[in-house]
């Protein structure tokens, strides 16, 4: 491994590293869930899901060397796999992954000596974020869309026809990213609302200079990065299936 990867000094570079390990263990929980689900063997031996800096994931044996370099994820989540529906086993991994990344990064706090101050702002920074299982379980969004209709009933009716859903009130041209208001006046209040959409794939929030694409079926938001979709491809596409939705209607 390389110690630099793995060793960031300041409150930024632990967050980065946090984010990146964040989106790793999403990706296997959510998009690449087939894969994930298929590396999980329960006739293998102990295995771990370990989410990397560079939004990658892989599951492995733990470490070998005791103490381990950083604090370990949880041992043997593959045989719990076959004994309980597969949303609770995704679920439990989901949890566990959480607490995982909060030692991780309190980790690298301790080793390099966080203040105070530092462990408070590390703490905020990654608290602004939905968890892992919060976007595993949907909970992300639907604690999304109360924040939606609390702001939007406070708004006057205009305002409230044309953005009260973000994204989703383009209807047909919802694969492209989410609207953008013409009257620049309203760009700031704009970036605020969408800003409240959040990704089914990596949690973040909405950002106005990104692709996203929303899915016809479970009617959820991605990035086109995450789902390797491009604005050319989505284009072509009739009716958008995100991979989730797509591996249900596969097994059914």
């Amino acid at each position: 491994m390389d110690g630099g990867q793995y060793n960031p000094r300041t409150v930024e570079e632990v967050f980065r590293d946090f984010k990146g390990r964040r989106t790793g263990l999403i990706k296997a929980l959510t998009t690449d869930v087939e894969e994930f689900y298929q590396q999980c063997d329960p006739e293998k031996e102990n295995l771990c899901l370990y989410g990397l800096p560079n939004e990658l994931w892989e599951v492995n044996l733990p470490a070998e060397e005791v103490p381990p370099e950083l604090p370990e994820p949880a041992l043997g989540i593959n045989f719990a796999r076959d004994g309980m529906q597969e949303k609770d086993w995704l679920s439990l991994v989901a949890v566990h992954s959480d607490a995982w990344l909060l030692s991780t990064a309190f980790y690298f706090g301790a080793r390099f000596g966080f203040d105070k101050a530092d462990r408070k702002r590390l703490f905020n920074m990654i608290n602004d974020l939905p968890t892992v299982f919060e976007v595993v379980t949907g909970a992300a969004k639907k604690q999304q869309k109360e924040k939606s209709s609390v702001s939007n009933h406070s708004s006057n009716k205009s305002k409230s026809n044309s953005k009260s859903r973000a994204p989703e009130s383009q209807g047909k041209f919802s694969k492209s990213e989410p609207p953008k208001d013409e009257d620049e006046g309203l760009d700031e209040e704009e970036e605020e609302e969408h800003g409240e959409t959040l990704c089914g794939a990596c949690g973040e929030n909405y950002a106005s200079d990104e692709f996203w694409i929303c899915c016809d079926v479970c009617e959820k938001w991605f990035h086109g990065k995450c789902v390797k979709i491009t604005p050319a491809r989505a284009e072509h596409i009739k009716q958008y299936k995100c991979p989730s939705c797509s591996n249900k209607r596969a097994r059914a």
